[in-house]
């Protein structure tokens, strides 16, 4: 029988894995359609001036439907998807296509200005282009000795 050092955080370290694994890939089983349980998916990248936010939530038919917020560089986009039910539910076998409120708040990668954002969509995709702020977010702290 070969011995094996007794390590007290393995099955802590396993644990920790297992749920990074489920948290990561398995939460897709629990989605149903493109939005799953009112959040959808979102691509942030950062040019040389500005950070972007590509977010897919198709259905969307008028202005008063989506409101997006900056709050400590967090992009905070909700509202609502609106469908009108062309078929009759006991004619509908299979309903994937989300309908309700959403929501969703990302940490953004850069320091971004809350003045001059704008923001498009065309073809189910909702772009958010915000401007880097300048502002240094590094300070120094002097200690005061007495």
């Amino acid at each position: 029988m070969p011995l094996v050092p007794f390590e007290p955080f393995r099955q802590l370290d396993n644990f920790r894995r297992e749920l990074d694994r489920f948290f990561n890939n398995d939460a897709a089983l629990f989605q149903t359609g493109t939005l799953g349980f009112g959040n959808f998916n979102v691509d942030v990248y950062e040019t040389e001036g500005e950070v972007v936010a590509r977010c897919d939530i198709p259905g969307l038919q008028k202005r008063e439907d989506v409101s997006i917020a900056i709050d400590n560089n967090v992009l905070s986009i909700n509202g609502s998807v609106h469908r009108v039910n062309e078929v009759r539910a006991e004619n509908m076998h299979r309903q994937e296509r989300f309908t309700g409120r959403f929501q969703r708040a990302v940490a953004l990668p850069a320091s971004v200005s809350p003045e001059g954002v704008k923001a498009t969509y065309k073809n189910g995709v909702l772009e958010v282009r915000m401007k880097k702020s300048p502002v240094n977010s590094q300070r120094r702290i002097d200690v005061e000795f007495y």
